[in-house]
């Protein structure tokens, strides 16, 4: 039999339309004892993908644990992306199991969501197992998520893997948004938000385009 390629996006790639970012406990008592990413690389990340997800107007789930009592604000880097946006504080370590965080979920009504935060083993194992339990289809940007070792975040990122979970990147889900450089509506936001957060590749934007006049597209 004879397959017939056609010009069109596989099934399993992202779209701005098609699902929600839940961000995770990105906070100060939570990063203290990260130690599988840097803070400078995490807190880079975390804002490549606010800023992305807000640019492309993906719906945005912000949760803390204990903020007052404990675990400390959210990152600036994100709740500057979404400006008087309110956090969901809980007092549960796995995020699905706290009834306003669902309500939000069942709002938005969004079958595929992705998540990031800290700890990987703990607060992102949590949530994704359970949504996937319940027909979900789940990523996990692994770049934008830490753990209190590199073997605690990959042995919790080969676990949601196994149990069918698809992992992605930071700078990846902001290109997988984008997708083609003639959609020219989308075309300043993200090379500016990759010559702000996308490290060597946004160095490269900034050389190009400098340079030479270069323009992706």
């Amino acid at each position: 039999m004879t397959l017939t390629a056609t010009p069109t996006p596989g099934a399993t790639l992202l779209t701005p339309a098609d699902h929600a970012l839940i961000l995770i406990d990105f906070q100060s008592q939570m990063s203290f004892a990260t130690q599988s990413i840097d803070a400078t690389n995490l807190r880079n990340n975390a804002a490549l993908i606010s800023r992305a997800a807000k640019g492309f107007g993906v719906p945005t789930i912000l949760t803390t644990v204990a903020e007052k009592s404990f675990s400390g604000p959210m990152y600036e880097e994100i709740t500057s992306a979404f400006p008087g946006q309110a956090l969901i504080d809980r007092t549960s370590m796995n995020t699905w199991e706290d009834a306003k965080v669902i309500q939000q979920v069942n709002a938005i009504g969004k079958r595929r969501l992705v998540f990031a935060g800290l700890w990987t083993s703990v607060c992102i194992v949590g949530p994704t197992l359970s949504a996937l339990d319940q027909g979900f289809e789940v990523y996990v940007i692994a770049d934008a998520c830490g753990d209190v070792s590199a073997e605690a975040h990959g042995r919790a990122m080969d676990r949601m893997v196994q149990a069918g979970v698809r992992p992605m990147t930071a700078l990846q889900y902001m290109l997988e948004l984008q997708r083609d450089w003639a959609r020219t509506e989308t075309y300043e936001l993200t090379t500016g938000i990759a010559k702000q957060y996308g490290g060597a590749y946004g160095l490269g934007i900034t050389y190009a385009k400098t340079m030479f006049g270069a323009h992706e597209g």
